[in-house]
């Protein structure tokens, strides 16, 4: 039974879920830990170690391990080293794939955190007989990994598929993150979805809603989401609007890339149709002729509390022997 079982490490900028899984996708064990507790990696990479070390050992040992696969945001495949993330503590150029081997004497792999998602929707998911697909991830903010021919599009310098950024209204909303204006990220996020109900709250007084009744600091994506499901005319327009940009943009993406399938996950697909709706429609508006009705938009099939962890061990399993 050497070496038939992987480590996935999902580093987040609040939590890091980490566990041990087997070829099929099964997690035989996990854990998780805050990240931002730590200031500086070696603090973060010793308290990683005594959990993981714990785990490890409850699977078996760590000669049943192959590697070690690591999501992390500005995760660079090439370098194995997470370049200037804007929502770790540790700031700068951190060598993370070569800290980790050494720590645990175990081969590491790192990507960005979308491009694992990517990875585990191609091994255990959604996009297991495909070739061409597109992951979408629509959380606090907007990923995505691009896979064609069967490879993962890393770019040349390994930052490529970085879609919630590609600008989509010139000259629009200002992302504080990056200092862009008309992002994707700025509209299609649960941070945009925030910010569009209160620019509508302001704009549209005409509108009924119940959420006029809250105060500012009240409204975020969950309330605009029971609002649109109970109902509410306004947080559905929310939905409508949102719909129609992440549609016109992922018109762009298909005309570039021509996947066969665009999968979605995160936060923003628990409104089901009264997003997907808008956004097959306003898609499939913004397509030339020979890409209309060939595209298959899906939901993730990933259970969302794995995800992370089965997307950085479909990575380990990527490694060569």
């Amino acid at each position: 039974m050497s070496q038939q079982l992987v480590v996935g490490i999902d580093i987040g900028g609040t939590n890091t879920k980490f566990g041990v899984v087997d070829r099929r996708g099964n997690i035989l064990c996990d854990g998780r830990m805050l990240t931002n507790q730590h200031e500086d990696v070696a603090g973060f990479l010793d308290e990683l170690h005594e959990h993981l070390s714990k785990l490890i050992d409850q699977a078996g040992g760590i000669d049943n391990i192959r590697g070690i696969g690591v999501g992390a945001p500005n995760g660079n495949y090439y370098t194995g080293n997470i370049e200037y993330a804007p929502n770790l503590r540790w700031k700068g150029v951190i060598p993370l794939a070569n800290l980790l081997g050494e720590k645990f004497g175990l081969p590491t792999v790192l990507t960005n955190d979308a491009n694992a998602a990517a990875l585990g929707e191609l091994m255990y998911g959604a996009a297991r007989s495909m070739k061409d697909f597109i992951v979408i991830t629509l959380g606090t903010g907007v990923g995505s990994g691009i896979v064609a021919n069967g490879q993962l599009i890393y770019g040349h310098d390994g930052f490529a598929g970085e879609l919630g950024h590609c600008i989509v209204i010139p000259g629009g909303r200002y992302h504080p993150g990056t200092g862009a204006h008309g992002s994707l990220e700025a509209y299609a996020s649960a941070t945009g979805v925030t910010n569009t109900a209160l620019e509508f709250l302001a704009t549209r007084p005409e509108t009924k809603s119940t959420l006029r009744d809250l105060k500012k600091e009240e409204i975020n994506s969950k309330t605009v989401f029971d609002a649109a499901m109970a109902g509410d005319p306004l947080a559905r327009e929310v939905y409508e609007f949102t719909g129609k940009i992440l549609g016109e943009a992922l018109a762009n993406f298909v005309m570039f890339s021509s996947p066969e399938a665009i999968i979605l996950f995160g936060g923003l697909t628990k409104a089901g149709d009264l997003i997907m709706k808008p956004v097959r429609e306003h898609m499939e508006l913004n397509l030339l002729p020979i890409f209309q009705n060939k595209v298959k938009l899906v939901f993730s099939e990933l259970k969302e509390s794995d995800a992370a962890i089965l997307g950085a061990s479909a990575l380990a399993w990527e490694m060569k022997d």
